[in-house]
This record gives C-alpha cells, structure tokens and sequence, in this order.
C-alpha cells in the first residue's frame, strides 16, 4: 500500500507544481529560488525549472545500478504518459470555458444593440422640460418676490402688534401667575427691544420691564417661601435665570434652602411608622397608605430639585453629592432611633425598603454621588445595632424575670411555689427569646431586599457572636446577680437599680438551675437552629474559627451551676452561723442557770432549715435515698443519742470526779477518731437531700467551734445536751447522711465537755422529760389555733 501511494502523492505534487508555475505572478523570486537550489539538486528536484539534465544523470548513475536505472526508466516513462494525459484534460477544460465566454459577448452585443438611440431621444425630452421651466420661472419672478415682501410685512406688523400688546400680556400672566408664558414672552421680545427699544418702543419697553420686575419680586417670593414645593422654587430658579437675574447670588440662599428641605423629606420618614416603644403581636399596628405616598411625593420633589440644580449651578456637583449623603444619612439616624425603641425585624424591613426606594431615585440623578455606597455602609451599622439590641432586650427580659424574687420580698408578695414559678419564667425566657430572635432574625435572611443580600454574610457572623457574646453577659449578669462579680461599665445601669437590694438566697438557687437549663437544654437547641439557618455563608476565615462556640457556653454554665449551688450552701450557712454566733457570745456561760426548755435558737435553726427544705423542693429533685447508718461493729463510736451511749455516760462521770477520768475520755475520744473514719464532707449533688444535709452538717461544724470557744458551767453544758438531743430527735429523719449528722452532734458534745469545769450530764428521765415537753409544744399551738 505505501508503495502504491507513493506515485499517487508524487503526481498530485507535479500537477500543483504545472499550475503553481503557470498562474505564478512573481516569476522571479521562484526562478531566484530554483537558482539557489539546484546548486544543491538532488534526484528528487526533477521537477524544478532549473533542472539540470547532465547533472541529474551523473548524479543517477553514480548512486544506481542498473537495475535500479532499468526501473526508473520505466517509471518515468510512465509518469511521460501520465503528464500528456492531464496536460490534454487540462486543455479539454479550458476549451470549455472559452467557448462560454465567447457565446456570453455574443449575446451582451445583441443586447446593446439599439441603446444608443434611446439614450438620444431621452437627452432632446431632458433638454425640453428644461427649457419650458425656465420660462415658467422667469414669467412667475416678479409676482414671487412681491409675494415675500408682502409676507415678510405680514410677519413685521405681527412683531409689532406682540410688541405693543406686551405690556398687557404681562399684567395677564401676572394675575394668572402664569410666570412660564410671561418670560416666554418677554424673551421673544428682547431682540426687538434690544434694536428698537430707546426710539419707535420706548414707551412698550418701560412697561413691559415693570412687568418684569414685578415677575422677578415674586419668582424669588416663591423661592424662598416654605409653602412652596421644591419643584415650585427650582422652576422659580429657572425662569429667573432666563431672565438674566444674577441667580448666583442667590447660590448659598437656594442650598440652604434645598437642605432645609431635607427635614420635610425625614419628618415624613418619620411619621412613616407609628411604632410603640413595645409592638404586640396580638394587635399588630397597621400602616396609613398615604404616608409612603406623601413621603414618596416629597423625595421626588427633592430629586427633581437636584437635577435642576445641576442644570442651574453646572459647577455645584460637590455641594448636591454632600446633600444627598446627608439625606442618607438623616433617614439611617431616623432608623436607628427607631431600632432603639425595640421594633421588630419586619418593621426594620419597611424602613429599609423606604430608603432604598429613596437611594434609587437618587443614584438614577445623581450617580455620581455613590449613594448606594453610603446606604451600604449606613444599613451594615444599622443591621449590626438592631441585632445587638435584640440580644440587649433578650437579656433584660430575663433579668427582669429573675429580679421578680428581689421585688416580691420587697413588697412581701406571697405564693405558693415562688421560685418554682420564677425558675419556669426564667426557662421560658431563655429558649422562647432566643427562638424569637432567630426567627426574627430569619426574616431579615429571606428578604429580597438587595441592600439586605449584600449584608446577608455579615448578619450570619452577627447573629452567631451575638449569641457568643450573649450568653457571656448573661454569665456576668448572673454572678451580678448572685453578689460575686463587679459591674462593668454596661451593667452599671443594671446595678444602680438592685443598690439596696440584698441578694436573696433563693435567686442563688433559681441561677443554678438556670444554668443547667441552657447548658442541657438551651444551647443544643439553639445550636440545632444556628446549624439550619445561620451556618453558611459567613465571612470570617477558617483561621478565625466559628463565631459560636457551644462547648464553650456550655462548659461555663456547667461550672456556673455548680458554683451557684455551692454559693447557695454558703449563704443559708452563714446565715445561720451568724444567728450561732449571737447565741454563743451573748450569754455568760459560766454562770449559766440550771435549763428548764430547748434554747430558742434551736427552733430558728430548725426554722432556717425548713426554709431551705422549702426552696429546695420547689426546684431540685428529691434524688437517690441513701442513709449512712452505723453498723454495730461501730459502737466505739458516737451513737444515736447521747443517753444511749453507756461508754459516753460512764465518761462524763469519770471526767467530773478525777482528772485521770479526764485523760481517759480524751484517749478514748483520739481511738474513736482514728478508728472510724467518717468522711463527713463528701461532694454535693443538686438534689434535695444532698443540700440539705450539707448545709446542716456545715452549720453543726459552725456550731462544733463557737462551742470550743467558750467555757461552761455544769448548767451550761447541760444546756447544749438538751439542745443537741433535741436536734438529733428533729433532723435526723430529714438529712441523707444520719451517720455523719451524728457524728458532728457528738463532736458537740464532746467540744463542750472538754471546755466545761463540771460537765455532769443531765439525768436520762430529765432529758427525755424536757425534749417531750419541747416536742407537744407545736402539737397544742396547732390544736388551739383550730
């Protein structure tokens, strides 16, 4: 097949080589070029004008056998018969081709035939029609001229009629106020007055130039009058100028004019929406149509004042970009008043879509301006305010729904489950104000408001730190709240209207569960709404990391639960370690009278305690009943009573007598120590009984050490037997922990008798005598009441 080809490609190449030559126009430069080559031809240029025969077969002979040059001859002669046969085709097509061409100038001769005589007898009716016009035209010459004298006289004495009915004209559109006709006028009649008006018009052009005068008082009346619209002043301003009055004077005058226009255009603006300082959804404020329709009528009047300042003034370019800024400007402080008095997203909606509508009328006169560019800038301020005040309102709201346990102590308002009801309002205002923003919030996303798509990544990182920072400053505010924190400069508001108020112990509580609240339910379905809503699009880099960090939040008021709860323990503590106090530094101990009843400190004790069971059981869970009580294999320890203990009674005798019954009771007292063990301070749950008893063994410890400094008669030491058996008998159903309880009402005892000169203990009958006499006292105030 490649041999076959060969010949094929060798004959197309010939074939583009005989017509290449023959069409050729530059014979020289291929003659040049075959020149230059066959110096270096070879057996393949046998084609080539300068094809050298001798050369070629020298050439041929040194490089082929003969074998080889019996086959080239038979090529060659092929190729011979190959060229004759397309040199004859080639011939056969062009003959063709003259044949048609001469049979088309046959036919073109034929054609023309006759054309020139034509051509003549048109030329004599061209020359005809000719001459019959010119003699129309020089019979009708005379008549046409006197025919324009007599129209131009017509036009004249027309001139001169206007002229002379001037004055009067005027003095009509005066009345009419007409003032557009009246200059039109007048100006038409300025060249007359200009050439004629000191001779043959003296008398027309004084009246009419009082006329005149009087247009112009009242043009700049309308000017400067706040009546008129600002269309009104601009086609005052126009006319004066086609009146050649020196309205540059007047430059500074008409914009401060133009800017005073600016409050009507803002007074609209602002009697566009009737907010209230709190809107109600159920009786949603209905707005009048014809207040965007007036404020609409207002903003067009000062665009086309600006488009006829700028044909007015060419050089006030400057002064109408800095009006149309401060129009920008004036309706974003009207927004921003607005977003401070607590509207909501769909109203912001309205305000912004009136602007905007604004800023188009006002880039389509005046695009040089860039006002869009102000409005973006204004509208990402503004955006940023309203949801910063959203978040403001959302904390205010749930600090106003705890400070309701500051304000009903304060006004001694009584209800069941106080704390209950304030922990539910609380929650309430937690997850719904916080789905209230998101959804409001959501409003400004789904809007198609293009000033709002170009703020659509902003508002996403807005409302995600927004939350961030959100649930910090609830953080702060709790602790405001709770006493351990000091006001920062934007809580100082906050702080000035607790001063006075002291913080309730229960508010504490309330806080702690609370802050489980947002930290178990709270942030995982807000973060579930942020992920739906507010999660793409944002424009903080990946470097920066998200804008809302739940882990963290959550890991806070983890932290801040339990520390609320154990400042909770230390409050109800340390009241009742002051009321401890008191009742230990007053009395003189060592002259202490024989007791007759408990002490009456030990009913406030137990008053405070029942206090706490109150709040605790409306707001914590009653948790896991697990009671320490001790084994047998334990005796060598406290008991659950005094008097049930064989050991504590033969030590107390022992101690009265001798002073080696002293050393053994302390021994004794060291081996118990050692041997039992007791972890009597363990980690607090939030459930009802761990609050309880550590808030009871707390105070029982308070009590162990105001004990240990003071000194007693035997009086006074049997006054603390009666009072701590008493207690035993009343707490030790309601603790969790009735060993540890115990334990520290032993410690009790023991601190006194180590600091008692005679601890002889009262007689087990007198005991039991004194604690029953203490026990039916409620049982008979509660029969008598009946």
């Amino acid at each position: 097949m490649a041999a076959d080809d060969a010949p094929l490609d060798d004959k197309a190449k010939r074939m583009r080589d005989l017509l290449s030559s023959f069409y050729s126009t530059d014979q020289s430069s291929v003659t040049n070029s075959n020149a230059v080559s066959s110096k270096y031809a070879t057996l393949d240029t046998i084609n080539s004008p300068s094809f050298d025969p001798d050369h070629y077969m020298n050439l041929l002979v040194q490089k082929s056998n003969l074998e080889t040059l019996l086959q080239r001859h038979v090529e060659m002669a092929a190729e011979i018969k190959n060229l004759d046969t397309d040199l004859q085709m080639l011939v056969y097509e062009n003959y063709n081709k003259f044949i048609s061409a001469t049979e088309t100038i046959k036919r073109m001769n034929s054609n023309i035939v006759g054309m020139e005589t034509n051509m003549e007898q048109l030329l004599e009716k061209i020359l005809s029609v000719q001459s019959r016009s010119d003699g129309v035209n020089t019979s009708l010459f005379e008549k046409r001229e006197h025919i324009e004298k007599l129209h131009r006289t017509r036009n004249l004495l027309r001139k001169i009629q206007f002229i002379y009915d001037l004055p009067e004209r005027l003095g009509k559109c005066i009345k009419s106020e007409a003032y557009t006709d009246a200059v039109k006028f007048y100006t038409g009649a300025m060249p007359i007055f200009k050439a004629y008006g000191d001779s043959s018009f003296q008398d027309c052009k004084k009246a009419s130039e009082e006329a005149v005068s009087i247009i112009i008082k009242n043009l700049q009346g309308k000017l400067f009058s706040d009546s008129e619209s600002i269309q009104v002043r601009a086609e005052a301003v126009m006319l004066l100028k086609q009146l050649d009055f020196p309205v540059d004077n007047l430059k500074d005058q008409l914009f401060e004019k133009l800017e005073q226009s600016l409050g009507d255009v803002q007074l609209h603006l602002d009697g566009k929406i009737g907010f209230s300082a709190k809107p109600d959804d159920s009786a949603k404020q209905e707005l009048p149509n014809h207040i965007p329709a007036a404020h609409e009528v207002s903003t067009r009047e000062l665009v086309e004042a600006v488009r006829a300042y700028r044909v007015i003034f060419p050089n006030s370019e400057q002064q109408l970009i800095r009006i149309s800024h401060d129009l920008v400007i004036k309706h974003f402080e009207s927004v921003d008043t607005h977003i401070k008095s607590q509207i909501s997203s769909a109203q912001l909606l309205d305000l912004l879509k009136l602007v905007w509508a604004d800023v188009l009328m006002m880039d389509e006169v005046l695009p040089e301006a860039s006002v869009a560019d102000v409005c973006l800038e204004a509208a990402n301020h503004a955006v940023k305010q309203y949801i910063t005040g959203a978040f403001s309102h959302l904390l205010q709201d749930i600090s106003d729904s705890l400070m309701k346990i500051q304000i009903n102590q304060k006004e001694t308002v009584k209800e069941e489950h106080p704390l209950q009801a304030i922990l539910e309002a609380s929650k309430k205002a937690v997850i719904q104000g916080s789905m209230g923003v998101l959804l409001d919030f959501r409003q400004l996303l789904d809007d198609s408001l293009p000033l709002l798509n170009s703020l659509r990544d902003l508002v996403i990182d807005w409302v995600q730190e927004g939350f961030q920072a959100f649930f910090r400053t609830l953080y702060n505010r709790f602790l405001l709240l709770s006493g351990k924190n000091n006001p920062t400069s934007q809580d100082l508001v906050f702080h000035d209207s607790m001063q006075g108020d002291k913080t309730v112990a229960g508010l504490v509580l309330v806080l702690a569960q609370l802050s489980v609240f947002i930290d178990q339910n709270a942030i995982p379905r807000i973060t579930e709404e942020i992920a739906t809503s507010f999660s793409s699009g944002g424009v903080r880099g990946y470097e920066s990391g998200p804008a809302f960090v739940p882990a963290e939040i959550c890991r806070i008021y983890r932290s801040a639960a339990e520390k609320f709860l154990h400042l909770y323990i230390n409050m109800k503590t340390q009241r009742v370690s002051v009321l401890l106090k008191k009742r230990f530094t007053t009395p003189n101990w060592i002259k202490h009278k024989e007791p007759r009843e408990v002490h009456m400190f030990v009913d406030l004790f137990l008053q405070e305690l029942e206090g706490v069971l109150s709040e605790v059981k409306q707001l914590l869970p009653e948790g896991p009943t697990r009671k320490h009580r001790r084994a047998d294999s334990m005796s060598n320890g406290s008991t659950t009573s005094s008097r049930s203990n064989p050991l504590r009674d033969d030590r107390l005798l022992a101690r009265s007598n001798t002073q080696k019954a002293r050393s053994q009771l302390l021994e004794t007292h060291l081996a118990k120590l050692f041997k039992q063990k007791m972890e009597i301070f363990t980690k607090v749950d939030a459930t009802q009984d761990s609050v309880l008893t550590t808030i009871v063994k707390l105070c029982l410890k308070s009590l162990q050490e105001f004990v240990r400094l003071q000194t007693f008669n035997r009086s006074g030491f049997q006054q603390i037997q009666l009072d701590t058996q008493f207690l035993r008998n009343s707490i030790k159903d309601s603790v969790e922990d009735e060993a540890a309880v115990d334990f520290l009402l032993d410690e009790v005892i023991v601190a006194a008798v180590d600091r008692c000169m005679d601890p002889t203990p009262l007689e087990p009958a007198v005991l039991d005598r004194l604690v029953q006499v203490k026990l039916e006292k409620p049982k008979q105030q509660t029969s008598t009441s009946q």
